[in-house]
């Protein structure tokens, strides 16, 4: 679609631009699970490079017509799907990084990548978490066998917002893999080939699919880098353009060796959410926004972490690299005196559940939920106190979670 188009518009008719069968608007879900041949050179052509679809265990025409969305949304070369953001991130730490290397990581990450991390270092992969907020705290951790370097754009729950445009520019001048996970901010508020990321890495179960009824992950290279000096990259996939050579490898391996494959039902659901994802973002941060501001001022909210609050660490970063919109995603901690439980139980119109960027607003008591398991002394690293919540604020009216909150305090 030509590049004159905006956002939403290229997204819309990604599908029909591409010559989808029958004349429809969207790929149709193609649920076979295996590809016949008109002929057997043709068979093995494919096997061999040729762009075709063999297996859906590596991918679907409903799959391949996402990641052309995706791809699209991120400004990059090219996106492989998988069943889960998890998968996507595990398929690329697992296929680039091997025992001996050492990873540089934000200290501020996700719990579930924080466990994938400690897998990776059992299996021998040096691990190091620096204050990704900080550049120089990243280039210190730097070693001669540093290959690669991760960060969340915002940092879920406490919101830190990593300084991506420094450390993109650092690993470009050490010839490091920058890898940006990108879920929190979306690419309608950031994209990861603007701040010099060599990979961009998207849940598409949050935002981007945006009505939490379907799981997937995506993988997009922006073309940035060039993996011909890369060592880890397998001879079978050193073919074509060096800068398409990573992501060749998280996909053959990803989805052949691991088996990560995202079904085509739920590309199917993930891409028509795709659709409105601007406009939802736009709703979810404007109400996140005006709850965030609600909430600082009230006396049995201790503090308010969201970066849109002119008292935030990295609010003017925030507000450079994201478009003056901040985020749906805040951390509060109440006050002592205030029971967590007995005021989540007070709610209504926030869901009580474990998820982020769904169109319902949604709460959770963190330290005794998502972060139980890290132990006090890790949450204490996080700075995650007892009594905080964190909030995924949807598209509902905002004067109602505003409303909402208010009287479970009272």
């Amino acid at each position: 679609m030509a590049d004159k188009n905006g956002f939403t518009t290229t997204i819309l008719h990604s599908d029909r631009r591409s010559q989808v069968e029958h004349g429809a608007v969207h790929k149709p879900i193609h649920p076979s699970s295996q590809y016949a041949f008109s002929s057997s050179r043709e068979l093995a052509a494919v096997f061999q490079g040729k762009s075709g679809f063999t297996y859906a265990r590596q991918g679907t025409p409903t799959t391949a017509a996402l990641e052309a969305k995706i791809t699209r949304m991120e400004g990059g070369q090219a996106s492989v799907s998988f069943a889960t953001g998890m998968a996507a991130l595990t398929a690329t730490f697992f296929t680039l990084l091997r025992a001996g290397d050492h990873l540089i990581t934000s200290q501020y990450i996700f719990g579930n990548t924080n466990s994938l991390l400690g897998t990776l270092a059992g299996l021998g992969v040096e691990v190091t978490l620096v204050d990704a907020t900080d550049i120089d705290a990243v280039r210190r951790a730097w070693r001669p066998e540093t290959r690669m370097v991760f960060t969340e754009t915002i940092a879920n729950p406490g919101t830190q917002v990593a300084d991506i445009a420094a450390i993109g520019q650092w690993c470009k001048e050490k010839n490091l893999v920058y890898v940006v996970d990108n879920t929190l901010t979306t690419p309608w508020l950031c994209r990861g080939i603007d701040v010099g990321a060599s990979l961009v890495v998207n849940s598409l179960s949050k935002h981007i699919g945006g009505h939490a009824n379907a799981l997937g992950g995506t993988v997009t290279s922006t073309g940035l880098y060039d993996w011909s000096g890369y060592d880890t990259i397998a001879e079978p996939y050193r073919k074509g353009d060096p800068a398409g050579w990573g992501l060749l490898q998280i996909k053959k391996k990803g989805l052949r060796d691991m088996g990560g494959t995202l079904s085509a039902d739920a590309a199917h659901r993930i891409a028509i959410g795709a659709e409105t994802l601007a406009l939802r973002m736009d709703k979810c941060c404007a109400n996140a926004l005006a709850l965030a501001q609600a909430l600082q001022a009230h006396p049995k909210v201790a503090r308010v972490h969201y970066p849109g609050l002119p008292g935030h660490p990295q609010h003017e970063r925030a507000g450079q690299l994201f478009g003056g919109r901040y985020g749906a995603l805040m951390g509060v901690e109440l006050v002592d005196e205030l029971d967590v439980f007995e005021f989540l139980d007070r709610l209504r119109v926030f869901a009580l559940a474990t998820h982020l960027g769904d169109t319902r607003s949604l709460v959770l008591p963190v330290a005794h939920t998502i972060y139980y398991e890290m132990g006090a002394e890790r949450r204490a690293l996080m700075g995650i106190s007892d009594n905080q919540l964190r909030l995924s604020i949807g598209i509902e009216d905002t004067q109602d979670i505003i409303d909402d909150m208010l009287l479970a305090m009272e």
